[in-house]
């Protein structure tokens, strides 16, 4: 229901429509819940319609409100672990790599 400060609507989706969305949507409502989402689907056109009002002209098209910025750290070569030293320590080890078991029940 509209207050009496904002205009009266016109219904953007009828009760049948609803009953057809939800029936493509295989969903099993009641006739409650199909005023509700009735309801609640023109709202939803109701908040589109307002947004397509708005005049965009002069506003630049952006694929993010925010400028984002990719805050990395500089490659700096720095001793590591040995890599003999980390794989006998290993449970497995095949051909100086890691030795996991297999996916899905594979065998190995």
């Amino acid at each position: 229901m509209s207050s009496p400060a904002e205009p009266a609507r016109i219904a953007r989706i009828s009760r049948e429509e609803t009953a057809h969305v939800a029936r493509l949507a295989r969903l099993r409502v009641s006739d409650d819940e199909l005023d509700e989402l009735t309801a609640q689907l023109a709202a939803v056109l109701d908040h589109a319609a307002d947004v397509e009002a708005f005049d965009l002209t002069d506003v630049e098209p952006t694929s993010h409100p925010h400028q984002l910025v990719n805050v990395t750290r500089p490659d700096e070569i720095r001793p590591s672990l040995d890599r003999d030293e980390v794989l006998a320590q290993a449970p497995a080890q095949s051909e100086g790599q890691f030795r996991v078991p297999p996916l899905l029940g594979e065998a190995p």
